[in-house]
């Protein structure tokens, strides 16, 4: 099978550790071709080196987002008339999608279907016409004609307050944010020489990554598969939040990413979140539940095999936190709760592991080690070394941390105080190592731990710390938990379960809805599943009889299967 992989981010530059899921992904399907479609934002990845791929990788075409987009095209009257036309319609959807619902625009059990639903997508699939005839959209999206279009769709009456009130540099940072998100639209992908000969698109997110996906299925009927281990509409929500910008730009993007979301909901053929988290999200935004299958990421065991099956459980008395440092970890209530633990058990430490995102994570960090000092005043972390300061901020690296791994198995009990989650994969790390786990009950927290580890509500520094001495003072239960724990994780969690699903639902989605022409290959043989499967078996397949079948699974768009003609049906046996 002939898979069109859409990505976003730093692949196929990132490897090793650093690695994305669907990296290790393309790795366990050799059976099957992976051609890689990226969108990269990331220029300091422009200069480096690619990781090396496997052979079953046929090509890699990267679309750089983090230039200006010239493409030099100069379009004609006729060719301006329509981009107002279907950039206007296109706006104009967005703007009355900021009524009653205002940020969650587009997030609704009828967010995916209705007349705005089909005025968004009419218009989004207009100005992908248009760029295919003309080369590009890339100028058009930032012109003036572009901002007077907004300008105009927000005055329009019955327009809510909050975008009538959008002031110009409002409209200009809208109309700046909107070529960004559909600079997809001006790719050269879509057509037999790339999207167009795949048999599966399979988007890595929702969102503007998976935009190629909804034009190669408009343009070239390519089924497309979207799997979601981060929602990309919650993360634009949790991303532009007060301080980021103003309540028209919000209430605006809001809509559209809303809008978006809809559409690539309702044109996908499968969707695969990664938990039941991102499943509601998908639910709410008007994803067909019959269309919906979790897909756990998969994770690779191997590195924390040591950890888990070692007689060693670290230090009785310590505490371990692992991650990313930003503000949504909540460190603030960990070192309150801490301050808790130690008045109940006096020979407790904590070690954090991690180091800080950007530049707000680096002052984050800051304020939490002013925050342990201020708690614990006598113990100075210079101190650490005699084994006197209970708190400690280290990094993966250091000479008594040198591995993931290590980190984990310093202590006894990891603890997860999130205030904001997705998928939390230091809590399947910590699975993997056999730990027992305090973890607050945000994401898909429960769901991953599924009874094999303690839970307590968000900001609460009083539940977290009871369950962490809880846990301190019974080193029985320490035991079982964590037998359990590594027990579900290597059950649910790993790379080949993952696998093993993707495989099966490529195959249930290329049999639902197979490719609608022969596609050759150098040779001029046909391409593994260019013709759809009945057409290797004798009989009248594809008479009335066989339009009539049901199809299997409710809502799916299913091509008009074509007899295929005697040298192709010779050729593909």
């Amino acid at each position: 099978m002939r898979v069109g992989l859409l990505t976003e981010g730093d692949f196929p530059h990132a490897c090793g550790d650093a690695s994305p899921w669907y990296d290790r992904l393309v790795r366990g399907l050799g059976q099957h071709r992976f051609d890689v479609y990226a969108l990269s934002r990331a220029p300091h990845r422009a200069g480096e080196r690619r990781a090396p791929l496997p052979p079953h990788v046929g090509r890699v075409r990267t679309a750089p987002l983090w230039t200006t987009g010239e493409d030099g095209v100069a379009h004609g009257r006729r060719a301006r008339r329509r981009f107002t036309e279907c950039y206007g319609e296109l706006v104009r959807a967005v703007c009355a999608s900021t009524g009653a619902r205002g940020a969650g625009a587009g997030m609704g059990a009828d967010a995916g279907s209705g007349d705005l639903a089909d005025r968004f997508g009419s218009a989004l699939y207009g100005l992908a016409e248009l760029a295919r005839e003309t080369g590009g959209l890339a100028g058009a999206l930032r012109s003036d004609t572009a901002v007077r279009a907004l300008e105009h769709a927000c005055r329009a009456p019955g327009t809510p307050r909050t975008a009538r009130e959008a002031g110009v540099s409002d409209l200009l940072a809208v109309t700046a944010h909107l070529e960004r998100a559909l600079r997809p639209l001006s790719l050269d992908w879509y057509d037999d020489d790339g999207l167009g000969a795949a048999d599966l698109c399979h988007a890595t997110a929702g969102g503007p990554a998976a935009l190629g996906g909804l034009l190669a299925r408009y343009f070239c009927g390519v089924p497309l598969l979207v799997t979601e281990y981060g929602v990309r509409l919650r993360g634009h929500y949790l991303t532009l939040g007060p301080d980021a910008a103003t309540p028209a730009v919000r209430t605006l993007l809001a809509a559209f990413h809303g809008r978006l979301a809809a559409e690539v909901y309702r044109r996908a053929e499968i969707l695969t979140p990664g938990n039941a988290h991102a499943r509601r999200w998908q639910e709410r935004c008007g994803a067909d539940r019959a269309r919906i299958r979790t897909v756990y990421p998969g994770m690779a065991a191997d590195r924390f095999t040591e950890a888990g099956e070692s007689p060693d459980r670290g230090d009785a008395d310590t505490l371990v936190w692992v991650g990313r440092v930003d503000p949504t970890k909540d460190l603030v209530s960990l070192l309150h709760a801490f301050a808790e633990v130690r008045r109940e058990e006096p020979r407790a430490r904590l070690r954090i592991v991690g180091a800080p995102s950007g530049a707000e994570g680096a002052a984050y960090l800051g304020h939490c080690r002013v925050l342990a000092a201020r708690l614990f005043p006598d113990e100075a972390e210079g101190a650490y070394a005699a084994g006197d300061n209970p708190v400690s901020f280290r990094e993966i690296g250091a000479p008594e941390i040198p591995t993931l791994p290590d980190a984990y198995a310093a202590g006894a009990v990891v603890v997860l105080s999130s205030a904001v989650e997705g998928f939390p994969v230091g809590l399947v790390e910590a699975m993997f190592c056999g730990r027992a786990t305090v973890s607050t009950d945000v994401g898909a927290v429960v769901e991953v731990i599924g009874g094999t580890g303690l839970v307590v509500p968000p900001r609460n520094p009083r539940a977290l710390a009871e369950a962490c001495v809880a846990l301190l003072r019974d080193p029985e239960r320490r035991e079982r938990l964590g037998a359990a724990a590594r027990a579900r994780a290597l059950e649910l969690f790993t790379v080949e379960r993952n696998t093993a699903a993707f495989h099966g639902l490529y195959l249930e989605v290329v049999s639902h809805c197979p490719v609608r022409r022969v596609v050759l290959d150098e040779t001029g043989e046909p391409l593994p599943f260019a013709a759809p499967a009945e057409s290797r078996v004798p009989g009248h397949w594809t008479g009335p009889t066989a339009r009539a079948l049901p199809r299997a699974i409710p809502g799916w768009v299913t091509s008009t299967p074509v007899r295929a003609t005697p040298t192709a049906v010779e050729a593909a046996r």
